[in-house]
């Protein structure tokens, strides 16, 4: 029997609720396809500050570095500041392990009333690579005479050669590997003269080793309308960590949801684990509720197991996820229902456990 050491961090607000759910997926999926799953959870976060000064321990890279991969809930708090539950938390783990590849998928599934009246669920069909190592959100800058009215702040992009050959090779491969082989390379480069003038040149120099994948080179502003009016022209997508931040953002809501949204913050050399976490944020409105939509966290657990090489496993939990969001009774309120997580758990290992049953009679 497979075992795999899986890390499991809540983090804040929600991912409290949606992180143990998770974890009851990949258990009930345990049990139907001889896997085992050992967890180990980690208190990380805004309690954790309060009682601490940190967002985590300076030795938690070490704790996570022997594990199979990372399923993250959220970061975020009302009373702590944004930049110390970003960079004290997650930024850590996804700089500290390297994981310069974030993957978006983005489609619309049986059920979802997504909000584009002329886009049929053939014709929104993304994957949106961002890189999450540097550009924007480097870290590089600072903050001079504060307090005064010369007070200023710098924040630098920085983007080496290295970090977007990988970006760039690893988006190709990727468009490669999906059905169309299309590729649409996101810039900024008619105002952003240097930086993204060196992204739009690799762009070009990666494209040579990739002869079968069509790609063409899309301004970000008008990479926004086209996701709008021409979904359809789009399958593989490629961004700075900021452009692409934004873009999966609206690429979500455009097919009906951010709490159906999954990503993987990606090592692909697989030097260190790979950390899966929905991107719907920590949603204090709605903690302890038991609202919160726990499919982008189930659809973020069949990208850990595809990560992991379990791709039966993955397919099974989503067409459990797909058979549960063709039922407009377990909707949550994101999704214009009432369902609550506990309903949609429930029904979602419902289904994984009358699947296994099929397929031992």
């Amino acid at each position: 029997m497979k075992t795999y050491r899986i890390a499991t961090i809540p983090g804040d607000g929600i991912g409290k609720e949606v992180i143990p759910a998770g974890q009851r997926i990949l258990q009930a999926l345990a049990e139907q396809d001889g896997l085992r799953f050992e967890f180990q959870d980690f208190d990380w976060g805004g309690d954790y500050y309060r009682k601490h000064g940190v967002m985590m321990p300076a030795d938690g890279l070490d704790a996570l570095r022997d594990k199979d991969a990372i399923l993250f809930g959220s970061a975020g708090d009302p009373d702590i500041a944004d930049h110390i539950t970003l960079w004290g938390l997650r930024l850590k783990i996804c700089q500290g392990f390297d994981q310069y590849a974030n993957v978006r998928p983005t489609r619309i599934l049986p059920g979802i009333d997504a909000p584009l009246k002329r886009c049929t669920p053939e014709q929104l069909n993304w994957v949106i690579v961002r890189e999450n190592s540097e550009g924007e959100y480097s870290g590089v800058g600072g903050r001079v005479h504060q307090g005064h009215p010369i007070e200023a702040a710098t924040d630098v992009s920085i983007m080496t050669r290295a970090g977007v050959e990988r970006i760039l090779r690893f988006a190709f491969k990727l468009a490669q590997s999906r059905p169309r082989k299309l590729l649409t390379v996101v810039t900024k480069s008619n105002a952003q003269r240097h930086a993204m003038v060196m992204w739009d040149e690799i762009a070009l120099e990666v494209s040579r080793e990739f002869p079968d994948v069509t790609w063409d080179k899309e301004l970000v502003d008008a990479a926004t309308a086209r996701m709008v009016n021409r979904p359809a022209s789009l399958d593989t997508i490629v961004a700075t960590n900021l452009h692409a931040d934004i873009l999966s953002d609206l690429a979500a809501a455009l097919a009906g949801s951010l709490g159906i949204a999954p990503t993987g913050n990606i090592d692909p050399e697989r030097r260190y684990p790979s950390m899966f976490e929905p991107i719907h944020g920590s949603a204090f409105d709605i903690m302890g509720k038991g609202l919160a939509n726990p499919v982008g966290t189930f659809w973020s657990v069949v990208m850990l197991l595809e990560h992991l090489g379990e791709t039966d496993a993955a397919a099974r939990l989503m067409q459990a996820i797909e058979s549960v969001t063709a039922n407009p009774a377990l909707h949550t309120r994101d999704l214009g229902g009432q369902a609550t997580t506990e309903q949609v758990t429930a029904a979602v290992c419902a289904r994984l456990a009358a699947d296994g049953q099929a397929r031992a009679a």
